[in-house]
């Protein structure tokens, strides 16, 4: 029995249990950490997998979102 067999009483269970032991008011905050970690753990993977050509541009991607510049759109422009 693994992991991919918990259905959905179990499911249920695991969301009761979370209410019972933060909160209403915490779980969307624990929902955004979990989604944001989940994410990066994935770009991570895929990083490992088949990095990235070291053509600059995502050094320049880190420089606009550092700035707060809105990333510039890929595409010809007509």
């Amino acid at each position: 029995m693994g992991i991919g067999n918990i259905g959905v009483g179990g499911i249920v269970l695991i969301v009761i249990l979370a209410l019972l032991l933060f909160g209403p008011s915490k779980l969307p905050e624990l929902g955004r950490a979990f989604g944001r970690t989940l994410s990066e753990f994935k770009s991570a993977t895929r990083t490992l997998i088949s990095p990235p050509e070291d053509d600059g541009e995502e050094e320049q991607t880190y420089k606009k979102k550092a700035s707060g510049e809105p990333p510039a759109v890929s595409g010809s422009k007509k």
